[in-house]
């Protein structure tokens, strides 16, 4: 049958067509419970009360982030780098007793408080995925002005030997040049990097001003290699001249084209030589500040050793107020004036600091000029930069001639914020054609419309560049990687009509004789018509009589614009037999719904909620357009050492249970009556779901199994000869005697050991091989776990991974507080749009091939990706390697086919096709690269090399391709410039502040408190997510809500993340795509506490709350839709966790300020740059 097309009536594709219907989003998380120990990854529960933290053990610091690379090398001062790390100290101040361990009891009647509070994503430092201002030559429009990111401050700390020179910023065409003053500071007398005196600094560790308290950090691990792992250096002696590439656009820095000529040229740099740095060993240090312990004195007060924020603390008198011991000021946001300080100006909204540029839009919170992306006026004049203009939070508490000195200002290194501002005021308003090759798209931030006219949507394919090599030589010296992030069964906006379903009839898709390429736009037809010659393989075809048409007199054929094959990227075939399994077609997929009934499941209330929302969602599984009811057929298992099977065939009166106690060989006990259509078997299975609950209501069964329930789903499903999806609720570690039964092998002691990478690793291969049994069935799992205690997430998430399924978590589960969360998570889960028994291989020209793949499916040979169920949601990242030269000529092409069974049973094949540009030389690469998917595809290449590699040796192959990338466009296509500044391309200028993001998430640099599941949990998800969700997730959307228009849906312009940024007079909200934090500054006012809470004060805001209360105003209105327009927009329902600043959550919140230094040894963004700098330059000498 025809759906979705009419042939040879003219462009049919033009009209309007039923869209993917737009879901409803959920999130992750869990409830805290009394007398249960404290959650230790709150990151994923819900928020938790009355706990008090605590610091960490005394003496214990915190290993750190950045190992440098051993002796000190020739730098000019800028560069310079110096041993022990000092930072700022975020805790509150606590009575300095040792942090417990975690899993301490909580008293009776006390609700226990984890880090992360229940529900607290702690997904590791979101990495912002913020897409970059691209000048592309092959760009149709890019309407505007070049884009000028505006500059914000965040709290800076130096790596490496000792400054001896002040920074100085020039802005400099070339792209972020930072140069160096030769005017040397004398440094502050109690700051730990004088000249040198007592202690002698350890090998590998650097030092760091920063804000709030300084507290030494031992190093991480030994010193990396001055070489990346495999990654040919380039080389460049300092001060060479680089040669300037040939482009359209300026490279990114810091300074921007038309401002260039004020700037005066960098000033020649008073060069630091070897001898210029303290000796590197046997040096001593002055006195530390009064108060901070030196390694292994003991620490009392407040540390930073906690690595996400706060670690689960010794139960402690619940209290609603501030901590016992006096709060540091550094907690309490921006620092009070000082009157003896320059710089401080007191802001209009209450809170201290520097005054600062403006922020895109961004009002009278931050007087100055604001110059950015399309607005015009005279570009500020230049900056010198003075340091001690800019406020550090514990300045108050130092005598005047200790300042210590800040070298680069915040606001002048590239900004997330600006550059996604600038992207949407240049590309937001026009529609993105696709018809041209290697065209760049608008970023994943922006808001367009996409026209379909030849290359598959941004929506399908991202690319981590649009403009490949020609030869291998030139990818691996630029060490780009060449990769695709590809969603084929993408949801689209409604504007946007979904693929045309194209019917060939018996004869089947016309493809290539040779390579078996699907017919595309870009096959060229010879002699006439008859035949065609694939862009793939070069191989000729003929052209099947029934498909013949003349060609007009450019050599296109007359029926282009009638078929969707011929003029779209992207589109559908309806798959004939040959395409079946065993030659057969494929019976409507089924639905099995496995419900653990051990007594944890029954005592939280987890199995009366799940009976009563499967009464109502069961109406609204998926179907096709207009069908009245869906195909898919549904069945019943619960379990707990044994299976129970339901007979709920519709001739029955009653339901009927059947037991299957022989878990080793499991089988079905029925055929007829377990799967079954809704509505035949309504009044059965309602029956059913109302019993459930209550004959498992005294059950003291604890144990549990996990693999016999998916044998027994899958040999359901083999019975039936359908694919299908089993949602199972699984509670706790399947310890019963069982085929997969696991212990439980969770050791702290292995963190930061060559051994971490077992804790990743499945405990037994027995769930590889089960998951590949589902694959071959088409049986597909998705898995939603309730934990209160360690359950193997890297064993039990190998069968939902590797099926196409998803995986959920909620730890420490609470009805009144996760319900929601849960159940809008469910309802998505059974209601979008799913290919079942699919195969995907993606086909490219001559020259490239696909070589590597990662996402959640299986495969059994080097070129087929197998799904047992592939939904809307799901991504597979490709990356491609050279096998021949590229001709600039005719560029290189893609073609992704996935061959799936429709919810309704009907076999069919998805094709998107792309076209990319090739070029020869270096500039044009760099040109054409898209940052956001290649922070996704570099997050995905880390986070599934934890399995087999030591994870700081996944950090630092990390950090040195993104230096061997940066050098060598610093050597082959910048202008020549001083060693001493730091250039980078303009598409990549945010390549260091995301990829700081990722380096500092859970996986990589977790806190003590980070269990390993959540480690596991947050692995398999970031490796399933698009661009977009990464992009959220490493640098979450921070959003001032005093600045909303009422008038207007448009949203208050966002906000860098960094604590600098936050007023106590104004009220934020924070997105990461798995929660939504809403904080609230001390000193907001009390109207819009009232508008917002229902409450008259700041005091009465109850953290505990979930939802926010329907009050009828403008301002409440508002913010409820912001919020549930966000949850529309992400996979997950985003939990809303309370944050009123001082309150304990608000340590949470600021890991997630990702600009700043973190609590467990991440970098600043400041200090990540200069480190970046550094290892740039070790590359180019």
């Amino acid at each position: 049958m025809s759906v979705n097309q009419q042939t040879h009536t003219g462009p049919p594709y033009g009209q309007p067509q039923p869209g993917y219907a737009g879901y409803l989003q959920p999130g992750y998380g869990g409830q805290q419970i009394p007398n249960v120990p404290a959650s230790q990854y709150g990151a994923y529960n819900g928020p938790v009360t009355g706990y008090q933290q605590t610091g960490p053990p005394q003496g214990y610091f915190p290993p750190l982030g950045f190992p440098p690379k051993g002796s000190p090398v020739s730098l000019d001062s800028d560069a310079s780098f110096t041993p022990n790390f000092i930072g700022s100290l975020r805790a509150p101040t606590t009575s300095g007793a040792p942090a417990s361990t975690s899993g301490t009891l909580v008293p009776p009647g006390q609700q226990a408080y984890s880090q992360f509070g229940q529900g607290d994503v702690r997904n590791g430092i979101p990495a912002s995925t913020v897409p970059l201002q691209r000048p592309s030559a092959s760009q149709q429009f890019i309407p505007g002005p070049a884009p000028t990111p505006i500059t914000q401050p965040a709290t800076f700390q130096q790596y490496g030997p000792p400054p001896t020179s002040t920074q100085q910023l020039t802005n400099h065409m070339a792209g972020m040049q930072i140069g160096s003053v030769s005017a040397s500071v004398p440094a502050p007398a109690g700051l730990g990097y004088g000249p040198p005196t007592s202690v002698p600094p350890a090998s590998g560790s650097f030092s760091a001003t920063g804000s709030g308290q300084y507290v030494p950090y031992s190093s991480q691990g030994p010193p990396p290699p001055n070489v990346p792992h495999g990654l040919p250096p380039t080389t460049l002696s300092q001060g060479l001249p680089v040669a300037q590439p040939a482009i359209s656009g300026p490279p990114s820095a810091l300074h921007f084209p038309h401002q260039a000529p004020r700037f005066a040229p960098p000033p020649t740099s008073a060069g630091v030589g070897a001898s210029n740095f303290p000796p590197a060993t046997g040096v001593s240090r002055p006195p530390p500040m009064q108060g901070t312990p030196l390694p292994g004195q003991a620490a009392t007060g407040p540390l930073t050793s906690q690595p996400n924020h706060v670690t689960s603390p010794p139960p402690q008198p619940a209290l609603a107020g501030p901590p016992a011991a006096p709060p540091m000021t550094g907690l309490q946001g921006p620092p009070p004036s000082h009157p003896s300080q320059p710089g401080y100006a007191l802001q209009q909204n209450g809170s201290f600091g520097q005054s600062r540029g403006v922020q895109p839009n961004y009002g009278p919170a931050y007087p100055g000029p604001a110059n950015y992306g399309s607005q015009q006026g005279p570009p500020p004049p230049p900056k010198r930069l003075d340091p001690d203009s800019i406020p550090s939070p514990q300045l108050n508490e130092l005598p005047p001639q200790q300042k210590p000195r800040h070298r680069i200002d915040p606001d002048a290194i590239p900004s997330p914020i600006q550059v996604i501002e600038d992207d949407r005021n240049n590309r937001g308003s026009e529609p993105f054609v696709t018809g041209v090759h290697g065209q760049v798209p608008p970023l994943v931030t922006t808001n367009f419309l996409v026209k379909d006219q030849g290359n598959a949507s941004p929506r399908y394919i991202r690319c981590t560049s649009y403009n490949i090599p020609c030869t291998s030589d030139m990818a691996k010296q630029s060490q780009v990687p060449l990769a695709a992030v590809i969603k084929p069964l993408a949801a689209l906006p409604t504007e946007e009509a979904p693929p045309y379903l194209v019917e060939h009839g018996e004869s089947g898709p016309i493809r290539c004789n040779r390579c078996k390429a699907y017919m595309c736009p870009f096959m060229q037809f010879i002699e006439g018509g008859r035949r065609f010659q694939c862009c793939f393989c070069s191989c000729v075809t003929e052209v099947p009589s029934h498909y013949f048409q003349h060609l007009d007199h450019t050599g296109r054929r007359v029926d282009y614009y009638d078929r969707p094959e011929l003029s779209l990227g992207s589109y559908e075939f309806l798959a004939t037999v040959d395409y079946c399994k065993n030659n057969k077609y494929p019976n409507p997929p089924a639905y099995i719904f496995m419900i653990d009934v051990s007594y944890n499941a029954i005592r939280s209330g987890l199995v009366r909620l799940i009976c009563e929302e499967l009464k109502t969602l069961l109406d609204y599984l998926p179907r096709e357009g207009s069908m009245e009811e869906s195909a898919i057929r549904v069945g019943f298992v619960t379990y707990n050492k044994v299976l129970h099977f339901y007979n709920v065939k519709s001739s029955l009166a009653q339901p009927q249970m059947m037991v299957v106690s022989d878990v080793v060989d499991m089988f079905v006990p029925l055929l007829d009556g377990f799967l079954v259509n809704v509505n035949e078997s309504r009044t059965v299975f309602t029956s059913l779901l109302d019993q459930i609950p209550d004959m498992f209501a005294d059950t003291r069964e604890t144990e549990t199994v996990f693999a016999p329930v998916i044998q027994a789903g899958m040999e359901a499903l083999k019975a039936a000869e359908c694919a299908g999806k089993l949602f199972i609720f699984h509670t706790s570690l399947p310890i019963a005697e069982a085929p997969g039964k696991l212990k439980n092998r969770d050791d702290k002691k292995l963190i930061n050991t060559d051994k971490e990478k077992t804790l990743f690793q499945p405990q037994t291969g027995f769930y590889n091989n089960l998951a590949k049994e589902c694959v071959t069935q088409g049986c597909c799992v998705d898995l939603f776990l309730f934990p209160n205690q360690y359950l193997d997430v890297a064993t039990l998430g190998v069968v939902p991974c590797q099926t196409g399924g998803s995986l959920y978590k909620y730890t420490y589960f609470q009805v009144e507080t996760d319900q929601e969360r849960f159940l809008n998570d469910l309802r998505r889960d059974v209601q979008k749009e799913v290919g079942f028994d699919a195969v995907m291989r993606v086909r490219t020209s001559t020259g490239i091939r696909a070589t590597d793949f990662f996402g959640a499916f299986y495969m059994s040979n080097t070129t087929d990706v197998e799904l047992a169920g592939l939904d809307c949601d799901k991504t597979i990242t490709v990356e491609f390697k050279h096998d021949d030269k590229l001709s600039e000529d005719s560029g290189a092409l893609l073609q992704c086919a996935v061959l799936y069974t429709s919810c309704v049973g009907q076999r069919r094949l998805r094709i998107h096709n792309l076209s990319l540009n090739c070029c020869t030389q270096l500039a044009d690469l760099y040109r054409n690269c898209e940052t956001d998917t290649l922070i996704n595809y570099l997050a995905k290449f880390a986070y599934r090399g934890v399995q087999n590699n030591p994870v700081k040796a996944v950090r630092d192959t990390l950090i040195n391709q993104c230096a061997q990338i940066l050098a060598c466009y610093r050597k082959n296509c910048a202008s020549p410039s001083s060693a001493g500044q730091l250039i980078l391309p303009e598409c990549m200028k945010l390549l260091p502040v995301y990829l700081n993001c990722v380096l500092k998430s859970d996986m990589l640099q977790p806190g003590s408190e980070v269990t390993t599941d959540d480690r596991s949990y947050i692995r398999q998800l970031v490796t399933s997510m698009d661009v977009a969700e990464t992009n959220v997730f490493f640098y979450p959307r921070l959003l001032p809500l005093t600045k909303i228009d009422h008038n207007s849906d448009s949203l208050p312009p966002a906000i860098r993340n960094s604590e600098e940024r936050l007023s106590k007079g104004d009220i934020y909200l924070l997105e990461n795509g798995l929660n939504i934090f809403l904080w609230i500054g001390v000193n907001v006012q009390q109207g819009l506490i009232q508008n917002l809470f229902g409450v008259a004060s700041f005091s009465q805001i109850s953290s505990s709350m979930c939802t926010l209360p329907i009050l009828d105003n403008p301002f409440s209105k508002r913010v409820r839709s912001i919020i549930d327009m966000f949850r529309s927009q992400r996979s997950r329902y985003m939990k809303l966790l309370i944050v009123k600043q001082e309150d304990k959550l608000d340590l949470l919140f600021k890991h997630f300020l990702v600009e700043d230094k973190s609590m467990n040894g991440g970098a600043s963004y400041v200090d990540f740059l200069c480190h970046m700098h550094k290892e740039i330059r070790q590359l180019l000498s």
